[in-house]
């Protein structure tokens, strides 16, 4: 029992230090996304997610599955006391992930123009070319976040993301800036090499993140090799086999997370030849995509962090209980992921849909445009939230060939209706947002219901779903009905917008408690989780 509450509790605390870092590295974002989409605009947002989507896609083939795959294989064999084993997967993940970053770096310099005008947005190559070393530093760093994440200690990660970002935000705005002004007359601003600088920055920010994750190493590096000289285990496994089973863990989660990143570029080229063919100008398509890529999103995107974080954390503690077969502890932690995930996630949705257009013109008063894009398709973060969230658990179960099936019928859900909706003239680029929502439903839906067959999880319906959306209904109604009172008090947009949202924030909180929407367990997976529950206890709330 006491080493059960302890796996439990030490669960409860990576998971909150990663999604405490998730929240801080998307407010960091946020923080540099703001000015440079006002200096850059949406055609700027534009050039510079094509060539950020491109990025993604080469990084996802060259690495982004290993993370995951280098954090299920190393916390098996923890689990079982198998350290030497445990190191030697994450040396022969250092060698493939480097291996093939760097493959990747080279051919995405050496062929940016051509991936630029395949893309249709040939200005983007100045992007493409920047973030090319990009890859390679990436590539390097997420062996050793894998293999932190696998040991169940997240601060390494957190701190060299939170790091990551700071870079980032600071040297994508600067560089921005000084971009902007290169080659032009004064008083004009040169747009393709302005969000060059905005990716620019992007690779800096890694290698500063990259530094951080190798010293955390060579810092527990003594603690390591004792573990692995005192290690009796029952065989020791090769390299080659090693790294066969590696690959062999990897490939299906990064074909599953390639398939939305293909979607991506596949929207990125059908958005905007397909606008244009429908009367649109070139630079008006780009400004649209850009609106689609760079403000809806980037919004969407950022609840949707959080619940990611807590899938993430929940690999390695779900992966070490399935090793030992203790599939009750597997479905507990799947209920409680759920749940919190719900729990911020449909708030959210509700939200940024119903302030869609005042959050748009209170961030982006240089670039206002975008506000329906949000109010249609917010829904999108509850569908996605659920399909991150159990894309994690299946990966921690070892059922990762799921994932892509359900990814795969999303990507076709999402090109058809593509060419059904964008089409549209009164619709345009509104079409792209009502088929991503498509999209991610059907995955949510398909890797939902195969996660219940598989771990024969009964799902907490109740406090899953009925009571956020109960909660998160309330607070709909009165964040709308605050904003319009206090703009008719006082009409500045972003005092409305500030205000209505911290009473919605307010409103659902107490709605949730009142209701018993969210519960003590609840509170103590969430960062400061237990001084909350003190200060609740205080006033008997819960």
């Amino acid at each position: 029992m006491a080493e059960r509450t302890k796996r439990k509790g030490s669960f409860v605390k990576q998971a909150a230090i990663l999604a405490t870092a998730g929240i801080l590295v998307r407010f960091l974002g946020f923080v540099y996304r703001v000015p440079l989409t006002n200096m850059i605009g949406d055609q700027g947002n534009g050039i510079y997610s094509a060539g950020y989507y491109i990025y993604t896609f080469l990084l996802i083939l060259s690495s982004a599955g290993l993370p995951a795959a280098i954090s299920k294989m190393v916390s098996e064999r923890i689990a079982v006391k198998q350290f030497r084993n445990a190191h030697r997967v994450f040396q022969g993940a250092l060698i493939i992930s480097g291996s093939l970053g760097l493959v990747f770096a080279i051919l995405m310099g050496v062929f940016a123009q051509q991936i630029a005008n395949w893309g249709n947005v040939p200005e983007s190559y100045y992007c493409i070319l920047t973030l090319s070393p990009t890859i390679f530093i990436v590539s390097v760093m997420s062996a050793f976040r894998g293999y932190f994440q696998g040991m169940n200690t997240m601060v390494p990660t957190a701190i060299s993301q939170i790091v990551e970002q700071v870079f980032n935000a600071f040297f994508s705005v600067y560089l921005a800036y000084v971009f902007l002004s290169f080659g032009v007359s004064a008083g004009e601003k040169n747009i393709p090499m302005g969000a060059a600088g905005g990716t620019a920055g992007t690779g800096i920010g890694a290698l500063a993140g990259l530094l951080v994750v190798i010293f955390s190493y060579f810092l527990i590096r003594p603690t390591i090799v004792h573990k692995v000289r005192k290690c009796h285990q029952p065989f020791e496994e090769g390299r080659r086999d090693t790294a066969k089973q590696l690959l062999k863990t990897a490939w299906p989660i990064i074909a599953g997370t390639a398939v939305f990143s293909i979607t991506n570029l596949i929207d990125m080229n059908m958005v905007t030849r397909i606008l244009e063919n429908t009367g649109f100008s070139h630079l008006k398509a780009v400004d649209l995509y850009g609106q689609l890529s760079g403000k809806y999103v980037t919004l969407t995107t950022l609840p949707v962090s959080i619940s990611t974080a807590l899938a993430t954390a929940a690999l390695p503690s779900i992966a070490a209980s399935a090793k030992l077969n203790d599939y009750k502890q597997v479905r507990r932690k799947t209920n409680l992921t759920f749940r919190i995930s719900m729990i911020i996630s449909v708030p959210a949705a509700v939200g940024i849909g119903v302030l869609g257009g005042p959050i748009i013109r209170m961030l982006f008063p240089s670039a206002s445009d975008g506000g329906a894009l949000l109010t249609v398709g917010a829904v999108s973060i509850l569908f996605l939230a659920l399909c991150q969230t159990a894309t994690g658990i299946l990966q921690g179960i070892g059922h990762i060939k799921v994932p892509v099936v359900g990814a795969i019928l999303g990507a076709i859900t999402k090109v058809i209706l593509n060419y059904v909706l964008i089409g549209i003239p009164e619709l345009n680029v509104l079409g792209a947002v009502l088929s991503t929502t498509a999209c991610y439903l059907v995955a949510a839906v398909f890797d939902v219901v195969m996660l219940s067959r598989l771990t024969k999880t009964k799902f907490d319906m109740m406090g899953t779903l009925f009571k956020p959306m109960v909660g998160a209904t309330a607070m709909g109604v009165a964040a709308l009905a605050v904003y319009h009172v206090i703009h008719m008090i006082y009409p500045s947009n972003t005092v409305a917008t500030l205000l209505s949202i911290l009473f919605a924030m307010a409103i659902y909180g107490m709605v949730m408690l009142l209701i018993g929407g969210i519960t003590e367990e609840d509170l103590n997976s969430l960062p400061m989780g237990t001084k909350i529950v003190g200060i609740l206890r205080r006033f008997r709330m819960i």
